[in-house]
């Protein structure tokens, strides 16, 4: 439909439109057709078998979106086209047997390789590391069964339930089409104007505003299969199943300020800190858990499984740890390794299934339709990083860059020539078989009333949160609907919040000069084509649980210091003793320790002894550390009248690091913290390196933001 921008409503939208979830439209009141001028009815649901079974093939008008839309780009990805990749192994701790016959996920005995690629969403190739937004968290595994593709995000659910609407979100939250502005970012008109008329994409919203958008590094990171899939036993038993990559090096963010500066100093900082950990010999490492669910306790929850925004909270089924994850070698070549794997949530090994959620049941489609144009045609698992384990037997042959040389005349099945080769495989022999659903309904455009509830899961996630977390959140909303230019967008958007947390939407609404006003009844996000806009209401579903600590990152702090930056502060004259013993300790413990100094050459100690420095404070910046240590001396002299030191130190109290100094390098503290006190959390004055390690830990001490010293 066309929009009126000439006629904005009234403060807002007008609420009976806005219940039905449609625009103003112009006299002419265009319809929405296909490419073909065929009049759509439905642009909200793809074509089902009832109102939760699965998706047609035959849903024409799904089909045509999609493959639109897959090959608007070349030849970067539409989304998750900033990357980076690493290659690894993976290693099962104990036996899946009882739930699947994926035989990586039976023998203990195997390590099954992988390869990864962390992503950005929204941006393009060329775009910073570290904008707000959701991470993509791929894995191949190269099993013997043949190739198994988990392609997921840092959260565990995503912004719409049904996958024709996929194309809008991305059309949505890209640059806009007239000026192709902003880059990367979230933050402005077309973005906040479809996510205010789809609450159902309420849940991941938070995720997305929370500091889980903005990660210290790709190593520190969870992730989540987002959908719900099934383990299919020997027997032919299903049992539902989540999946979850656990980082051992902990779940740590970015303050705001902190990511935007660093943005500007090293946009490749993300990739830069993946590639030298792993080049260190310092490599990341997450588990793998499940969340198992049996088969006849698919309808137990107060959500739907088969819904990809609602979660099953760790508190309601723990999440069984069943192996772990290493990188341990980056690529040989980013292009033809990162750049060119291709993943595709179709791409399955025997005794793992889908469900019909139909947000999954699109992604089916459309992944390996992208790569058709991406990677030049249909032969795209020929190229190296795409190839199977297992040699690829069929009768598929030609289309353009074609590697693979068939011979003999045959190839086609069945047939004599060949003595009917190559032979399907039977299910003891290992031949993928589809779970057994019985599937009886009527041909249908419509959501089942189950995917009706949008607030109960965000207003969890809210509660969940910490003080600072919670502050966080409000602020990244402020900022976020501050840049959008239409006010009636803002008001729709607070009024959204005041659904999930009343404190939220008055904080927010404050910062945006607006009164959050309850809705007459929160839409669905399900548009109706036709019919009572009252069939179409929200719904209000209890949680048996009123608080979800594992999704607050504040209860997924690491257990050590490995592979955490620590800026040693320093120039010439530095004390010998603490000099070498801070360094020596910490790096016994697994941080990465650089030198930092006024000039690039070395530092020459008390005695003349002379360490090379890593970075001078022209080429580096705090915001490329976790902590910061002043090793005492003639050296703090220096430093004092050096005005990128008093800026290093008080950058870093102001992004809420750890800091350390010893003996005379406190005046350097007091000099670039005014008012600093003394004892003060977070900070040490007497050199105590297990405090200080401590501290690291903790990696933040927010209550500094309360009274944040100028930097």
């Amino acid at each position: 439909m066309k929009v009126n921008e000439q006629e904005p409503f009234e403060n807002g939208a007008n609420p009976k439109l806005e219940q039905l979830g449609k625009y103003k439209v112009d006299d002419h009141g265009e319809f929405m057709t296909t490419d073909h001028g065929v009049k759509i009815n439905d642009d909200q649901n793809t074509l089902k078998v009832g109102e939760r079974g699965p998706s047609l093939l035959e849903d024409f008008i799904f089909r045509e979106k999609m493959t639109h839309f897959d090959h608007e780009r070349i030849p970067e990805r539409i989304v998750h086209a900033r990357g980076s990749g690493a290659h690894g192994e993976f290693q099962l701790y104990k036996s899946m047997a009882k739930y699947t016959k994926a035989k990586f996920l039976n023998d203990t005995g195997i390590k099954t390789p992988v390869f990864v690629r962390f992503s950005t969403v929204q941006g393009s190739r060329g775009s910073t590391d570290l904008p707000r937004d959701i991470r993509g968290f791929a894995v191949k595994f190269y099993t013997q069964e043949g190739n198994y593709d988990l392609v997921g995000n840092n959260t565990p659910v995503f912004f719409i339930q049904d996958a024709m609407k996929f194309p809008d979100l991305v059309h949505a939250v890209k640059p806009e089409p007239d000026n192709e502005i902003p880059q990367a970012a979230s933050a402005h008109d077309t973005f906040w104007d479809f996510i205010s008329l789809m609450p159902e994409a309420m849940h991941n919203i938070m995720w997305l505003m929370s500091d889980r958008a903005i990660p210290r590094t790709l190593r520190s990171m969870e992730g989540f299969g987002i959908h719900t899939f099934r383990f299919i036993n020997e027997e032919g038993e299903s049992h539902f199943v989540k999946f979850h990559w656990k980082p051992l090096q902990g779940v740590l963010g970015l303050a705001w300020d902190e990511a935007q500066r660093l943005a500007g100093k090293d946009t490749d900082y993300h990739r830069r800190d993946l590639w030298d950990a792993i080049d260190q010999g310092l490599y990341p490492e997450w588990e793998l858990g499940v969340q198992i669910v049996k088969q006849e306790d698919e309808h137990k929850f107060p959500f739907d499984l088969l819904d990809a925004t609602k979660m099953i909270p760790e508190e309601m089924v723990p999440v069984e740890i069943i192996g772990k994850m290493t990188l341990n070698r980056n690529p040989d070549n980013f292009f033809a390794e990162t750049e060119q794997v291709a993943f595709h949530p179709g791409h399955i090994v025997p005794g793992i299934d889908f469900t019909n959620d139909p947000l999954l049941q699109g992604r089916l489609f459309s992944y390996t339709d992208t790569q058709l144009s991406r990677l030049g045609g249909p032969n795209f698992h020929e190229i190296p990083i795409n190839r199977s384990i297992p040699d690829v037997t069929n009768n598929q042959r030609d289309g353009i860059h074609r590697m693979q040389i068939p011979k003999g005349k045959v190839s086609y099945h069945p047939n004599s020539m060949a003595q009917g080769c190559p032979f399907q495989a039977m299910m003891k022999e290992g031949g993928f078989t589809s779970f057994e659903e019985r599937v009886d309904s009527n041909k249908i455009r419509r959501r089942s009333k189950s995917f009706f509830d949008h607030f109960s899961q965000p207003k969890l996630f809210y509660n969940s949160m910490t003080i600072h977390e919670k502050r966080h959140i409000q602020n990244a909303f402020s900022f976020e609907l501050g840049k959008v230019q239409r006010v009636p967008i803002r008001q729709r958007m607070v009024d959204m919040l005041l659904e999930v947390d009343a404190d939220l939407a008055n904080m927010v609404g404050e910062h945006l000069g607006l009164v959050p006003r309850r809705l007459p009844q929160p839409i669905t996000g399900s548009i109706p084509a036709d019919g009572d806009p009252a069939e179409h209401h929200s719904i209000e579903v209890e949680l048996p649980i009123s608080e979800a600590p594992s999704v607050s990152m504040a209860n997924k702090l690491p257990t050590n210091i490995k592979a955490r930056r620590i800026a040693l502060l320093t120039a010439n004259g530095v004390n010998d003793d603490a000099f070498t013993k801070t360094q020596k300790v910490l790096c016994e413990l697994g941080a990465i320790v650089q030198i930092i100094a006024p000039r690039h050459g070395f530092v020459t100690t008390k005695k003349g002894d002379e360490y090379p420095v890593c970075d001078s404070l022209l080429t580096t910046d705090s915001v490329i550390f976790d902590a910061v240590y002043v090793a005492g001396g003639d050296s703090v002299k220096t430093l004092m009248e050096h005005a990128g030191a008093i800026h290093f130190i008080a950058e870093a109290y102001k992004h809420c690091k750890p800091i350390a100094a010893d003996d005379n390098g406190t005046e350097l503290l007091k000099k670039a913290i005014p008012g600093l006190k003394d004892p003060e959390d977070g900070i040490v004055t007497d050199g105590n390196l297990e405090q200080f390690v401590g501290d690291i830990i903790l990696h933040r001490f927010w209550d500094r933001e309360m009274n944040p010293i100028p930097a």
